[in-house]
């Protein structure tokens, strides 16, 4: 069994700390987590897409040249809520897919209850993806004072269905004290990219500019994750330079996203909020570039993407920017994605001089504070971080089991970095599944990988017949993770979850003191929610086009 313990938050200031990120008073903190978004996407990475927000405000910021996260969604978000690796989470396996019962583990303390021991108020906008089978797994129940958004990991961005089921919801608690779930029926119709940046907006013309408490504000933008819908204007935009109709639409959707942001730090100078904010930006795992059919992102230089141990899969396109903060630069520092949970307990205690109103307990943490690395340009506080470990196989991903590590200048997979193992140049790659090397060719379980990141960020040359004593210690790394694995928290879709049972709306279908069953092993063949069958010859060598139209239908009981 594992215990939770005291952490005692301290901080040891530097004698020769300049005043260049120094917190003179409680930051406001913005979490902007985009979906699926490649690291040539973007402007500010040097990506085909125009971006002008992002790469001013990654000029104006501190561009985090070596921010990884995880290789998919769910262990990604969990990871940054609870600062722990997936592998203790029980979140290291795929992802949520509707109706089924788990979630990230209710014994995790999480970043608004951290925060909100220092008179943080906390609001949550977009994806929520971190479990919604009991109340208690939902955002308002966790620590945060609102949530606008959905609670499963895609829908339609017009109409808000996944499957038959409407998910867009406000949740709240009133002023008697009572929980709220407010479905918005009426914003069918409207796309959720301008429903959230809309919501942050009123936000801080309202409530957040009255109060004299700090605030955190997580933003999960649900672009740029499949379907691809935008708005015609954004599609017009790139009429007369990008040819292919998927392309321009893909490229839309970032200027949709980007037009958000835009309009969320414009209201931040509108009402005087900008020099005591920071915004961080990340996306959740690499483009998706394998098992689309049709390539519109791209992680190049890097290999690889979403699902893939390899940089294009995990290394995120990131930056911080606080204008009255932090000078604009560059770190090389490496920063994992449960770094945040530290950092930004560093940033709302003032480096640890101001008290928590209560003792906050966790689970311990994998992550560490790297407000000073950041700030000033000082080396990582961490030397290493787990990439993943999962002994299942992956649709449309390894086939055998597989984990990764990094370690200072060395990265070691065991088993199979992809697929997707290729490279994809932006945005004229063919459609086919084998383009760009990101064919299914399977691996056995015993191979070996070893890439010198600094030197080969592309991963291009296998150096582990050369360096075998790196191969040995970083084996014996990996082995000694392994003995720290909790359970995967997979289960299978409980049909009492239907939405037919709830007015055709996704709700919370079991009761708190309800057991989360485990009815037979969780296999790669329950996995394929898109159409609610068996996986196909097709699935298991990877060129099964899983490409949603815009009336997506997800999932079928």
């Amino acid at each position: 069994m594992i215990l939770c313990f005291l952490l005692l938050f301290t901080v040891t200031t530097l004698a020769t700390e300049s005043s260049k990120g120094t917190l003179k008073r409680q930051p406001n903190i913005i979490y902007i987590l985009s979906d699926d978004l490649g690291h040539a996407d973007v402007g500010f990475t040097n990506g085909f897409v125009e971006t002008p927000v992002l790469n001013r405000l990654a000029h104006q910021g501190i561009q985090l040249d070596q921010h990884y996260v995880q290789q998919v969604c769910t262990p990604t978000r969990g990871a940054l809520m609870s600062g722990r690796y997936p592998i203790h989470t029980g979140l290291h396996h795929q992802v949520i897919y509707p109706g089924e019962p788990w979630g990230l583990p209710l014994n995790e303390t999480i970043i608004p209850q951290v925060l909100k021991e220092y008179d943080y108020s906390t609001h949550a906008v977009g994806k929520w993806h971190l479990g919604m089978h009991k109340w208690s797994y939902t955002p308002v129940h966790r620590g945060f004072d609102n949530f606008f958004g959905f609670y499963m990991g895609a829908q339609n961005y017009d109409t808000h269905i996944n499957g038959k089921g409407y998910d867009l919801r406000h949740d709240y608690i009133d002023g008697k004290g009572n929980f709220v779930d407010d479905v918005r029926y009426d914003l069918s119709g409207q796309y959720s990219t301008e429903l959230y940046a809309s919501y942050v907006q009123d936000l801080l013309r309202g409530q957040l500019r009255e109060q004299e408490e700090p605030f955190f504000i997580y933003l999960a933008l649900q672009n740029v994750h499949d379907p691809h819908m935008v708005p015609q204007r954004y599609i017009d935009q790139y009429a007369s330079h990008i040819a292919d109709k998927k392309e321009r639409t893909f490229a839309a959707m970032v200027s949709a996203m980007d037009e958000a942001i835009g309009n969320i730090t414009e209201t931040l100078d509108e009402v005087g909020l900008t020099d005591n904010t920071v915004v961080v930006f990340s996306s959740d795992n690499g483009g998706n570039v394998n098992c689309v059919g049709h390539v519109t992102s791209s992680n190049y230089p890097f290999r690889g993407g979403k699902r893939a141990l390899y940089e294009g899969g995990v290394r995120s396109p990131s930056f911080i920017w606080g204008p009255g903060i932090l000078d604009p630069g560059r770190s090389r520092a490496m920063i994992h994605v449960t770094d945040w949970l530290p950092t930004f307990w560093h940033m709302a205690s003032l480096g640890g001089t101001i008290p928590p109103n209560r003792p906050i307990k966790t689970l311990p943490l994998d992550g560490v504070d790297q407000w000073l690395p950041i700030s000033q340009g000082l080396p990582s506080n961490r030397t290493e971080f787990l990439i993943n470990i999962d002994p299942k196989p992956v649709s449309c991903g390894h086939q055998v089991p597989t984990a990764g590590i990094r370690w200072g200048d060395w990265k070691l997979i065991i088993g199979a970095g992809g697929p997707p193992n290729g490279w994809y140049p932006a945005p004229e790659v063919s459609g086919s599944c084998s383009a760009g090397g990101g064919n299914m060719t399977t691996k056995p379980a015993s191979y070996i990988e070893l890439y010198n990141i600094v030197l080969d960020p592309s991963e291009t040359k296998n150096v582990s017949n050369k360096y075998p004593e790196i191969v040995k210690m970083l084996t014996e790394k990996i082995d000694g993770y392994k003995a720290t694995v909790v359970a995967m928290g997979n289960r299978k879709k409980d049909p009492a979850s239907n939405p037919a049972n709830f007015n055709n709306t996704w709700m919370p279908w079991m009761g708190e003191e309800e057991e989360e069953r485990m009815e037979g092993e969780y296999s790669l063949d329950r996995e394929l929610w898109m159409s609610g069958n068996e996986l196909t010859e097709q699935d298991l060598t990877g060129c099964s086009l899983l490409e949603w139209e815009d009336d997506v239908n997800l999932v079928e009981f």
